[in-house]
């Protein structure tokens, strides 16, 4: 509701917020100092992050109102201490046989991927439109987010703790198989090789198109190539689309819907992703919408969701 404006007097530096800063900050630089060692990305996160919590009230609470996105930042840097082809084989063929088994095309009297289809018939008009939706998996949700901050509190945190939920069952995923995207084996063959860096593959035309190695500079320091089952690209609309009908704003849910489209069009045409990966991306996405139904909005009982949202109004 956009009317969510409590009557408490603000203190700056009251008692919950102190402990909330110094606690998030131990607990943040220990684990940071302890498992990857302190860079300066993260003293610079932390020193902005408390700024803004003890800025104003509308900061503070926007630093909270994010608390689910940050714990996702925090975890998806994490997950290079314990990278995810330390605990399981690394899968590059058998993706992509069982990607040319299911939805295998016809080219030139060769069979080849989808991914291979569309790469050899590219042009600068698909390359741009391929790569400007890929852009939008993160900047959207969080301008969703921001949207919902000024709009509708108790649905930005339900929202983002839905989006939580998608990246953990992702990130499991990712343990349980970690395997290789197209562009690695049609780049690189069947050998699993650890030296090989990210690559932008079929984003570098974006690149080319607008004269900046953004994509480039974007997936070369990508800490894990193996990662590509499921697509989270393809899980972040599909959570969007599903707030978006709950926001009920029609021209929010038909723009979520059309991201839908244009980010897995782009994650296939790119050589980033499989269709079987943007399956199991959706998937994903659903199997979080319903833990996040079922568990954690409940109309019947009150979740820890309703206190999250009291903080955030105060």
């Amino acid at each position: 509701m956009s009317n969510e404006i409590s009557t408490v007097p603000y203190n700056r530096f009251s008692s919950t917020n102190i402990k909330i800063a110094s606690i998030f900050s131990i607990l943040y630089l220990g684990w940071i100092h302890w498992s990857m060692g302190l860079r300066v990305e993260h003293i610079t996160s932390i020193i902005v992050l408390i700024t803004l919590f003890f800025m104003g009230k509308t900061t503070r609470n926007l630093v909270l109102g994010f608390g689910f996105f940050i714990l996702y930042a925090i975890l998806y840097d994490s997950l290079r201490v314990w990278p995810n082809i330390q605990f399981n084989p690394v899968h590059v063929i058998e993706p992509f046989n069982l990607e040319k088994k299911l939805f295998g095309l016809n080219l030139n009297g060769t069979e080849v991927i989808p991914s291979e289809y569309l790469y050899a018939h590219k042009s600068d008009i698909k390359g741009f439109i391929a790569g400007a939706f890929y852009l939008t998996w993160v900047p959207v949700p969080l301008l969703f987010a921001v949207y919902l901050f000024f709009k509708n509190k108790k649905l930005l945190v339900h929202f983002s703790f839905a989006f939580l939920l998608t990246n953990l069952v992702g990130f499991l995923i990712y343990y349980l198989y970690p395997a290789a995207p197209p562009w690695y084996k049609i780049y690189h063959g069947d050998v699993v090789d650890f030296s090989i860096s990210g690559s932008a593959a079929g984003l570098v035309d974006f690149d080319r198109i607008i004269g900046m190695p953004l994509f480039e500079n974007m997936y070369t320091r990508n800490s894990n190539v193996f990662a590509a089952i499921p697509s989270l690209h393809a899980a972040y609309p599909i959570v969007l689309f599903y707030f978006g009908l709950k926001n009920k704003v029609r021209w929010l849910y038909i723009l979520f819907f059309i991201d839908i489209i244009g980010i897995w069009y782009g994650a296939v045409y790119t050589l980033h992703h499989y269709i079987i990966d943007l399956l199991l991306g959706g998937l994903c996405a659903i199997i979080a919408i319903f833990i996040y139904e079922r568990i954690f909005n409940r109309k019947e009982k009150r979740t820890f969701l309703d206190t999250y949202t009291e903080l955030i109004r105060r």
